[in-house]
């Protein structure tokens, strides 16, 4: 349930077209609905304006299966994370609308097309191993409505690199960096630009990189200001926060 369709079964119930029972059926599972290993959340496109998205790490597929064919009815698009191959192939045995991001590891069910926000979202890789957790940011901030412009291994070993796509970076309205290693990317842009910057450490890089621990630590301690840091390689919430910037 969204905003325009609850908009427009109050108009229905209005004009006669629509009785207050059958509203009241549509309405009943609002605001969730308990599934036994899961409460789905029914309420959250109204109240974030994007449906509850599905977390697969941990999850059987049937579980999943369930949560897709609850959430269908309701919402416009589903969005699945962490999801491999058999997650994508047991979504599309309910539904032939499941497109799958491979690299990203997400699958998407869209019935719907979001209406695009021209505000650029620019996500910025410091190497090409980092890119899995971009491509998690980015494909997140395109469902949800937004125009992305990818700018990949552009890291400080060879940081003339970055200075070639000046115009591109500049006329971003949000900017997600994804570095792993030390993490040095993201102040970098920082300081470069005067729009928020989201920075995700990857789990990109030798011993002493502790899993993406060091280049959490360095985009904490950046000393350019406009810097947020996500949690290691966490591109969703990147690219999330990124939409809901845009929509401001």
């Amino acid at each position: 349930m969204d905003l325009h369709r609850l908009k427009e079964m109050l108009e229905n119930v209005r004009d006669g077209r629509l009785d207050i029972d059958r509203a009241l059926d549509r309405l009943k599972n609002l605001p969730f609905e308990d599934i036994g290993f899961a409460k789905v959340d029914h309420h959250r496109n109204l109240r974030k304006g994007f449906p509850e998205v599905i977390f697969c790490s941990g999850k059987t597929t049937e579980q999943i299966q369930d949560i897709v064919l609850k959430l269908m009815p309701l919402n416009n698009n589903i969005m699945a994370t962490r999801a491999g191959a058999d997650v994508y192939e047991s979504i599309r045995q309910i539904t032939e609308d499941a497109v799958y991001f491979e690299t990203a590891r997400i699958v998407v069910v869209q019935k719907r097309q979001t209406e695009k926000n021209r505000k650029i979202v620019v996500v910025m890789t410091a190497g090409t191993s980092d890119i899995p957790v971009a491509e998690e940011a980015a494909v997140t901030a395109e469902i949800m409505g937004n125009t992305v412009d990818r700018i990949y291994d552009v890291g400080v070993a060879g940081l003339h690199r970055l200075f070639s796509f000046s115009e591109r970076i500049a006329a971003a309205n949000v900017l997600i960096v994804a570095a792993g290693m030390e993490g040095a990317l993201a102040g970098v842009v920082g300081g470069l630009v005067d729009k928020p910057v989201i920075a995700v450490p990857t789990s990109v890089g030798y011993g002493a990189s502790f899993g993406g621990l060091s280049a959490l630590l360095g985009m904490l301690n950046s000393c350019a200001p406009g810097v947020a840091v996500v949690n290691i390689d966490n591109g969703f919430g990147a690219g999330y926060l990124a939409a809901v910037i845009n929509r401001l």
